[in-house]
């Protein structure tokens, strides 16, 4: 087990591979009763419903319109799909395996980030594992997103609130683990859409902010589109079994 003192935010990591080879590594998936918090458009959700065989997904989401999108999913019988955030979870108290969150704990409120742990700790059962996934600010990447979307101070805040939950007892850790994950787009046009259009933020810009996104999308721009890789730190945490 790591000591809580060891906490690490941001190393040099040159590996690169999709997360999903992460949490089958770590997690118990088979016959899980998980919570998703954050499930945006339920890719990994998806996922581990279809090849992880899960006894059952609680898929929380907290933006209206894509939560609307994701009730219409009809073909995956073992998720329910809910609306709700990480600081309200709607699950009785030691009723889930595994809570998983990816890249969604920044976005938390930072005011409401340590209710959000309290509320993971409530619903794991005892030994149960949280697996927090979340972006490191730093790559080319974040170097196009932070000209519209600086995440440095909630990025900085949810490492803060991990940290706060190991030191305080609510959670204990029980590793961490940092690769870069593979994100290609094949257009500036598909960028816009799967980054700058999210429901879930409004990123009103100016043309000339647009145009500035669009210059320096542009330096990334190869025959085979732009391909960046994310530096992502996961945490993964436990509820003490006693």
């Amino acid at each position: 087990m790591i000591a809580k003192t060891m906490l690490i935010q941001n190393p040099a990591v040159n590996s690169v591979v999709d997360e999903t080879e992460i949490y089958r590594e770590l997690l118990p998936l088979a016959g899980a009763s998980i919570i998703e918090l954050g499930c945006g458009a339920a890719k990994h959700t998806r996922t581990i419903a279809e090849t992880c065989n899960p006894a059952s997904i609680l898929a929380c989401e907290v933006d209206t319109r894509q939560h609307q999108k994701n009730l219409a999913i009809t073909d995956l019988p073992n998720v329910k799909f809910v609306l709700a955030g990480a600081q309200a979870i709607p699950a009785d108290d030691a009723s889930a395996d595994i809570v998983m969150m990816f890249k969604s704990l920044h976005h938390v409120p930072m005011d409401l980030m340590a209710t959000a742990f309290q509320e993971i700790a409530r619903v794991l059962r005892p030994g149960g594992l949280a697996y927090i996934s979340e972006p490191v600010y730093a790559g080319d990447f974040n170097e196009v997103l932070k000209l519209f979307n600086d995440e440095q101070v909630v990025r900085r805040a949810a490492f803060d609130a991990v940290q706060a939950a190991v030191a305080d007892g609510v959670l204990e850790l029980v590793e961490q683990r940092f690769f870069n994950t593979p994100n290609r787009f094949e257009t500036f046009e598909d960028f816009e859409h799967r980054i700058m259009q999210v429901t879930h933020s409004d990123y009103s810009m100016s043309p000339e902010l647009h145009e500035r996104v669009k210059t320096r999308f542009a330096d990334f721009m190869t025959p085979d589109g732009a391909n960046f890789v994310m530096p992502i730190r996961v945490d993964l945490l436990r509820r003490a079994t006693t």
